[in-house]
């Protein structure tokens, strides 16, 4: 669904590329389907770029459990979002924020289409919908006082915390992700439970695009994954990152390496370490699932539809089209909310 908002100058429309948001749970095919249109885009002369929204891609090393792309798609579709920082790197929305500017800046200049693929919605919609991050209160000290208390008592006695300050905050936040969770409470502590600011809208055309699969399916498409992580090398990337690194580290929360370390340590047969991932990356889809349904202007798709690739990229030509014609002036260019 391409959103329109206020009219806004053309200048400011091509500072910024049209951008092909697609969004979804974990492993709903949200990889193939972008480098599939951008493929599909530059046979047609329409430069087209990727940008990753995933907030554990953006760590070295966290290869086969994020489900990166590989080495030769990245060779071949300019990749942005990926291998930013080192696994006991801190890591916020405001430096991500900062590596999509200048990848959009890049993009805006061959006259191409972004496409901002991945699961993590908080990145998507930072991006999206021009999220005001620097607008948002932070106190350095209350961050660390509440770090420590998760640090004691764990993350989901945090999110109870966070239930009673602020449901409205608690409601828009993965309670399951540490580093979201104390955010935040930092933010219920300074401003209690009050609205975030305003999005500052995306300067170009923006369409957002859901994929769905039947749960079933989906289901299976989890189970799949994860043996196939596993047949891969996952245990043995989860071992060198182990050799390097705290293994307590919020980038290890992605889902696979803990269940990896459990069976190299014993812990879990290798059948049971799959299924455990399994299990794992389902109940999180289940969550992903809840947070995008706040995002109401999202296309939602099956791909396994007939029509379904044909659709998707005609939504892509649409886009490139129009951003062509406000960019010549005619017709005004708009703001997505």
């Amino acid at each position: 669904m391409t959103d329109a908002g206020p009219a806004v100058t053309e200048a400011r429309v091509a500072a910024a590329p049209p951008l092909l948001v697609i969004a979804g749970a974990t492993a709903t095919g949200k990889t193939g389907l972008s480098l599939a249109v951008a493929d599909a885009l530059l046979v047609e002369g329409i430069p087209a770029e990727i940008i990753s929204a995933d907030s554990r891609q953006v760590f070295r090393g966290l290869d086969i459990g994020t489900a990166k792309v590989g080495a030769d798609d990245r060779a071949r579709i300019r990749h942005h979002g990926l291998d930013l920082a080192d696994p006991d790197q801190a890591f916020s929305v405001a430096d991500y924020l900062a590596c999509v500017a200048e990848a959009l800046a890049r993009i805006a200049a061959l006259g191409g289409v972004a496409i901002l693929v991945g699961g993590t919605g908080f990145y998507l919609r930072a991006v999206a919908r021009g999220l005001d991050t620097a607008a948002l209160p932070a106190d350095a000290a209350i961050r660390s006082r509440i770090e420590a208390e998760i640090d004691e008592g764990g993350v989901y006695r945090a999110a109870d915390r966070l239930l009673g300050l602020a449901p409205s905050l608690a409601g828009r936040t993965d309670l399951a992700n540490r580093r979201r969770v104390a955010r935040a409470l930092e933010i219920a502590e300074i401003q209690g439970d009050a609205p975030l600011p305003e999005p500052l809208g995306y300067p170009g055309p923006v369409t957002w695009l859901g994929l769905r699969p039947d749960p079933v399916r989906h289901h299976q498409l989890i189970a799949d994954r994860a043996r196939a992580q596993f047949d891969s090398g996952l245990v043995d990337e989860a071992a060198a990152l182990r050799a390097r690194f705290d293994p307590g580290l919020p980038a290890f929360s992605a889902i696979g390496y803990r269940e990896s370390w459990a069976y190299l340590d014993g812990q879990l047969s290798r059948d049971a370490a799959i299924a455990l991932d399994a299990t794992r990356s389902i109940q999180f889809a289940k969550r992903q699932a809840t947070w995008f349904r706040s995002e109401r202007v999202v296309e939602w798709l099956n791909p396994a539809e007939e029509g379904f690739f044909a659709a998707v990229l005609d939504r892509a030509r649409a886009l490139a089209a129009a951003h062509r014609h406000a960019r010549r002036g005619d017709e005004p260019g708009t703001l997505a909310p």
